[in-house]
């Protein structure tokens, strides 16, 4: 193990953790500024250069905490700790250990720059997704600025470099070696994604994508008629909206390019579009049953987002995993949460984050493991999650009778 490397590794993560605080506080709604890469507020004593190291500076801002609270610089400092710690940790267990790689592929068969680049990959993925997670947790919201570039910085990731994609064990005529998760995995990819169609399903996911981030109102009080006008006009008064169509452009003729390079270029990147719409697209599914039971907004739209992204880079089989894992990543803690302050308002986005990050250091064992088999059922899967989706709004129906019977009626 070379201690220098390691070394290097963490002070490069708490710079980045540094510039992850500043994400942080200035692209939430209320932007504020704090740290010692923001413009000091106009009561704050002068500035030094010491403030701008990493960790070791947040020690001197303390003299900011009657501005911005008694212990405002713990989780910044703990941040840019924590993401320099981290950084090292994630290279020594993906990278030198190999913790990722499925156990029946001998080492000596893994390359090293399959290792690096998922390194690479995770570690861009992580750090938006820590920017996202706190935001989340300060304000209940997850800025488009995050998961809009995230997402297209993973479709451009995947279609340059597909070695970053998830890894898995592949028949050789000489045992297993080691291959990426691919969109039909664990089935062999067929012959016709290579074809017109699959150029349609990328095209069509990128559209579905860009319909969902292009601002729009939805409203029924003057009936459907008038909701439909308010829709389409809704669509074009905002001045965002020459970005999505310039971006549907630009990556509709990405798309064509990469298909026309063949494989294993664009095997990755249709992997990854698809992963960008089935996680975006199953927390909508989500978010419009959940708020038509209950009456009120289920799930908010930057889980959308943040879930699309994060499909970007892992494909639809992880997404499906970490949606199906984040309630139990949340229980406990929203448990403590209720019995401390009576509050049942969620962030839901950090638990997503927290599932990625746990099937990303567990891959192995848990593909390899259990869910290569489940994935084994193919178009029956749909199925099912129509299933559960219907099952979920006939429970969350029955909560509402509960809670409109029992728990308002003790408020």
């Amino acid at each position: 193990m070379n201690l220098l490397l390691y070394v290097l590794i963490f002070a490069v993560g708490a710079i980045v953790g540094g510039q992850l605080n500043r994400g942080i506080y200035r692209l939430a709604w209320y932007r504020r500024s704090v740290g010692p890469w923001s413009m000091p507020d106009s009561d704050a004593p002068q500035r030094r250069m010491l403030d701008r190291v990493p960790i070791l500076g947040w020690l001197g801002l303390r003299r900011e905490s009657s501005i911005h609270g008694a212990a405002f610089w713990v989780r910044p400092l703990l941040i840019e700790l924590c993401t320099g710690v981290g950084f090292a940790v994630l290279y020594w267990w993906e990278v030198h250990q190999g913790g990722l790689m499925p156990e029946r592929v001998p080492k000596a068969l893994i390359s090293s720059w399959t290792l690096h680049a998922q390194y690479a990959s995770h570690v861009i993925l992580i750090s938006l997704m820590i920017v996202a997670t706190f935001i989340d947790f300060d304000e209940k919201t997850i800025p488009d600025a995050i998961t809009v570039p995230g997402a297209l910085l993973g479709l451009l990731l995947m279609a340059l470099v597909p070695a970053a994609a998830p890894p898995m064990a592949v028949a050789a005529p000489a045992g297993f070696q080691v291959g990426q998760l691919q969109l039909t995995s664990p089935a062999k990819w067929p012959l016709w994604l290579d074809g017109l169609e699959g150029l349609c399903i990328g095209i069509l996911c990128l559209a579905a994508w860009c319909f969902a981030i292009w601002p729009k109102t939805v409203t029924m009080r003057r009936g459907v008629v008038k909701a439909v006008q308010y829709f389409f006009v809704s669509m074009i008064r905002y001045l965002f909206w020459w970005a999505v169509v310039l971006v549907m452009i630009a990556g509709s003729i990405g798309i064509l390019s990469v298909w026309t390079c063949g494989r294993p270029w664009w095997p990755s990147l249709l992997t990854s579009l698809v992963g960008m719409a089935f996680g975006g697209g199953l927390i909508w599914a989500v978010r419009v049953v959940g708020g038509g039971a209950l009456g009120k907004e289920a799930m908010g739209f930057g889980d959308v987002t943040l879930m699309a992204m994060i499909g970007a880079y892992l494909g639809w089989q992880a997404s499906l995993m970490i949606f199906f894992l984040a309630p139990f990543v949340a229980v406990f803690i929203c448990l403590v949460q209720w019995l401390l302050t009576r509050r049942r308002d969620i962030a839901f986005g950090p638990y997503l984050c927290v599932a990625a990050l746990i099937l990303i250091l567990c891959w192995s064992p848990i593909w390899e493991g259990r869910a290569r088999d489940v994935f084994r059922m193919g178009w029956l899967i749909p199925q099912l999650l129509f299933f559960c989706l219907i099952l979920l709004a006939g429970m969350l129906s029955l909560w509402r009778l509960i809670e409109r019977a029992f728990v308002r009626g003790e408020e």
